[in-house]
C-alpha cells in the first residue's frame, strides 16, 4: 500500500486522472434539491467541471484509486512500465475525500476510475465498495461515476449499477486492430460483451413494469471513451464505430479523447498530439449525428482522407457542399430540415416552429434567434428575403469560415 501523505496520493492521483475525458454528469436525475443549486469550486486537486443540459457547471472530484497497473498499453502513462510516480488510496481514503469535499460544497460527485492491480475483479470490488460505502454507510446523495473494468466479473458491474449514477467502459481506441497492436493485453470481444451486459441490465431495471419494484440501477446509463491521433484511424472510421457503439450498445455518450504524447513513448506512437480541433470537429459530428438526423456517411462525404475540415463545422461543412439543398424557407420548412441550417440549433428551430403558427417569420425575426444572422443568411429564405445569388457565392465559405484559433488542452 503506498505510504505517501493523503495530501500528495491526491496530487498524484487527479493528475493520473486528467486523461479521462468521459466525466460529464449530464443524464442522471439528482437525488437531492443540492444538485439544482449549482454548487461547485473553480479550483482544487482533483476537480474537474461537467456542464448539464441546462447549462448548469457541475463539479466532481475526479480521481484514480490507484495509478498502479498490471496492463502495458502502449499510449498510456500509467503502463506497467512507464516510470510515472505511483500511489494508491484505500476505500477509506476516497471517502473521506469525498465526503469532505462535498460538505465543504467544493464538489457534488465522484468520477472514480483505476489502475488494474494484482486482478480486474480485486480492483473493480473495491471501486464498488467506495461507491457502496459512500451510498449506503454514509448517506451519500451526490453524483457517483464509476469507470468500469471491463475484464471483472458480471456480478460486480451489477453491484456497480446499484450504487453508481452512471458507469462508463472505454473501448480505448477507435478499431479493434489499433487496440490488438497497442494494448495486446486487452480484447476487444471483452469490452463488448461487457458493455452489452450492461446495456441489458440497464433494460430490465428500467423497464416501466418493473421500475417501481427494483432499485436504481445506473439512471445516467453508460458511456465510453476512445482515444484520438493515437493511430491512423481516420475521423470517418471513429464516427462510424461511434454510430455503431450507439446503436448496439445504446450509449449516453461517446467522449473523444485526444492523444497526448506520453514520457518514454514507443515508436508505434506518433510524436506529437494531433490539433485539439480534431478532437471538436469530432464532438460537433457526434452531435449532429445524435441530435441532427446527420447520417454518418453524409459528415465526411466528399472528403477523401477520410477526415473532417478542421477550418469550418461539419455542418457548415456540408451545406457549403450540398448548396442545392438551400436556401431553406424558415416559415413552411419542416423540423429535419431545418435543422439541417448552418446556425440554426435545436433550441432555435423549435423557436422558430412555435413563432410560425402566429406569423411569417421575417429576417430580423430570425436574427433575435440565432447567435448570428450573418451566418445563417445565406441558407434560408424569409418574408421579405431571399439570399439571391449569395448561396452560391463562391466567396461564401471564405466569408464564414472563422480564423484559426488554438485550442487550450485544458
Amino acid at each position: 500500500m503506498s505510504r505517501l501523505p493523503l495530501r500528495d496520493k491526491l496530487a498524484v492521483l487527479a493528475d493520473a486522472a486528467k486523461y479521462d475525458a468521459s466525466c460529464a454528469s449530464s443524464g442522471a436525475a439528482g437525488r437531492n434539491s443540492l444538485r439544482s443549486r449549482g454548487i461547485g469550486s473553480t479550483e482544487g486537486s482533483g476537480i474537474c467541471h461537467a456542464y448539464a443540459p441546462d447549462g448548469r457547471c457541475i463539479s466532481l472530484l475526479k480521481v484514480l484509486l490507484t495509478n498502479f497497473c498490471i496492463y502495458d498499453c502502449a499510449y498510456c502513462v500509467n503502463r506497467s512500465s512507464s516510470n510515472t510516480p505511483r500511489a494508491r488510496f484505500t476505500v477509506d481514503e476516497v471517502v473521506r475525500l469525498t465526503l469532505a469535499f462535498y460538505a465543504r460544497n467544493y464538489i457534488e460527485g465522484l468520477f472514480l476510475s483505476s489502475g488494474v492491480v494484482r486482478s480486474p475483479d480485486e480492483t473493480m470490488a473495491e471501486m464498488v465498495e467506495v461507491a457502496r460505502r459512500l451510498r449506503v454507510v454514509h448517506g451519500f446523495q451526490g453524483y457517483i461515476h464509476l469507470k468500469t473494468i471491463p475484464e471483472c466479473a458480471a456480478e460486480l458491474i451489477e453491484a456497480a449499477g446499484l450504487h453508481a449514477d452512471r458507469l462508463s467502459i472505454n473501448v480505448e481506441l477507435p478499431t479493434d486492430a489499433g487496440l490488438r497492436r497497442l494494448a495486446p493485453q486487452k480484447r476487444p470481444e471483452t469490452i463488448r460483451l461487457s458493455m452489452a451486459y450492461l446495456r441489458g441490465k440497464l433494460e430490465e431495471h428500467h423497464e416501466p413494469a418493473r421500475r417501481a419494484a427494483r432499485p436504481r440501477f445506473a439512471p445516467g446509463g453508460q458511456s465510453t471513451q476512445m482515444i484520438v491521433g493515437a493511430d491512423a484511424t481516420s475521423d470517418a472510421a471513429i464516427l462510424e464505430t461511434s454510430a455503431r457503439l450507439y446503436g448496439s450498445y445504446r450509449l449516453k455518450r461517446v467522449y473523444y479523447s485526444a492523444f497526448s504524447p506520453i514520457p518514454d513513448a514507443a515508436a508505434s506512437l506518433p510524436p506529437q498530439r494531433p490539433p485539439l480541433m480534431r478532437e471538436h470537429r469530432l464532438y460537433q459530428a457526434d452531435w449532429l449525428m445524435r441530435f441532427y438526423g446527420f447520417d454518418r456517411s453524409e459528415i465526411v462525404a466528399g472528403r477523401p482522407d477520410g477526415m473532417l475540415d478542421l477550418a469550418v463545422d461539419p455542418k457548415l461543412a456540408w451545406a457549403l457542399a450540398n448548396r442545392a439543398a438551400f436556401p431553406v424557407d424558415v416559415n413552411r420548412a419542416a423540423r429535419e430540415t431545418l435543422l439541417r441550417v448552418p446556425g440554426f440549433g435545436t433550441r432555435t428551430v423549435d423557436r422558430i416552429l412555435a413563432a410560425r403558427r402566429h406569423r411569417r417569420l421575417r429576417l430580423e425575426d430570425v436574427a433575435r434567434l440565432v447567435r448570428s444572422v450573418a451566418g445563417v443568411r445565406a441558407f434560408i429564405v424569409a418574408e421579405g428575403w431571399s439570399p439571391g445569388r449569395l448561396t452560391d457565392d463562391p466567396a461564401l465559405r471564405g466569408r464564414l469560415a472563422p480564423p484559426p484559433r488554438q485550442l487550450s488542452l485544458l
